[in-house]
């Protein structure tokens, strides 16, 4: 069974100022999410499942299903504020859904296969998606998960401060803690994060998530369990967010799960800020001057 790519594409890109889910960066109008696509294909995912806000769908399937029918099976997933369906009663207000850990939930009644998950305004490389698959069909269980560790150096925008996962690794490569860091950024060429008005330097390598983990689907349970957890006690906090770190941070400091900590030297880039735009596109055009993607990605 060939394992699933599950993409979060339901933020509201407010830093960005429209949906750069659906946003063209390629030189025939791509979307950073086709490039996502084609090296999972690439690579040896069997299905992929959008998880987006239901308003979305028809943009979604009118760009994306000419493309992919026929070259790998498609699944839509929706994002909503439904408590109920987490057996919580309780009328929760919120403005914008709970996070990126609440928004795999979407897809846990259609995934029943080992899946990663990715952002969708991330350019990963062909190389992430490639280890990611050769760990779900070769080493994943339901205790044993992982990350793809990116060089925090490679992560960075010119535009602002960002916020990364900071990941310490044990000796056998190992998940050991991660540290959602919310404003890192470089300064008179190093790189620092700032945290109650102080900055501390980060080195250059320091491996960094980027929202790619690998899962079975015995994952669901546990953050199923959590979020309900999570969303009672944060009730009153309209802006916290149940982030997929918190599930790597529970399952290993609960010796419930390892979570591998794959690295890969790749250059990481993506849209936070729309200055990030123009670099993006240059950075694709490269790639195919390189000869990794062909100027025309689906024909």
């Amino acid at each position: 069974m060939k394992p699933t790519l599950l993409i979060l594409a339901a933020g509201m890109a407010s830093r960005y100022g429209s949906m750069k889910q659906i946003d063209g960066f390629g030189p025939n109008g791509e979307t950073i999410i086709d490039y996502s696509i084609y090296d999972a294909i690439k690579a040896g995912f069997g299905k992929v499942v959008f998880i987006i806000k239901e308003e979305f769908v028809d943009n979604f399937k009118a760009i994306f299903e000419p493309k992919l029918k026929g070259k790998i099976e498609t699944d839509y997933v929706f994002q909503n504020f439904d408590l109920k369906q987490f057996g919580i009663e309780e009328e929760i207000y919120r403005e914008k859904p709970w996070g990126t850990a609440h928004a795999i939930l979407s897809g846990r009644k259609v995934v029943k296969e080992p899946f990663c998950v990715i952002n969708a305004d991330d350019f990963y490389g062909f190389d992430a998606y490639e280890k990611m698959v050769h760990f779900l069909n070769t080493e994943a269980t339901d205790s044993n998960y992982s990350i793809i560790g990116y060089q925090i150096g490679k992560t960075l925008s010119d535009f602002g401060a960002v916020s990364r996962g900071v990941c310490k690794v044990d000796a056998g490569g190992n998940l050991e803690e991660i540290v959602e860091r919310t404003k890192v950024y470089q300064k008179d060429g190093t790189i620092v994060y700032e945290e109650d008005e102080k900055e501390y330097p980060l080195a250059y390598e320091t491996p960094v998530s980027m929202n790619f983990w690998g899962f079975t689907p015995a994952v669901f349970k546990i953050t199923e369990d959590l979020f309900r957890t999570f969303a009672l006690e944060n009730k009153d906090r309209p802006k916290a967010e149940f982030f997929i770190p918190l599930i790597g941070e529970n399952l290993v400091k609960s010796n419930t799960a390892t979570f591998k900590v794959v690295p890969t030297s790749n250059q990481w880039f993506g849209v936070t800020y729309k200055e990030d735009k123009p670099f993006v596109q240059n950075s694709i055009d490269q790639l195919i001057k390189d000869g990794m993607y062909p100027e025309s990605l689906w024909s």
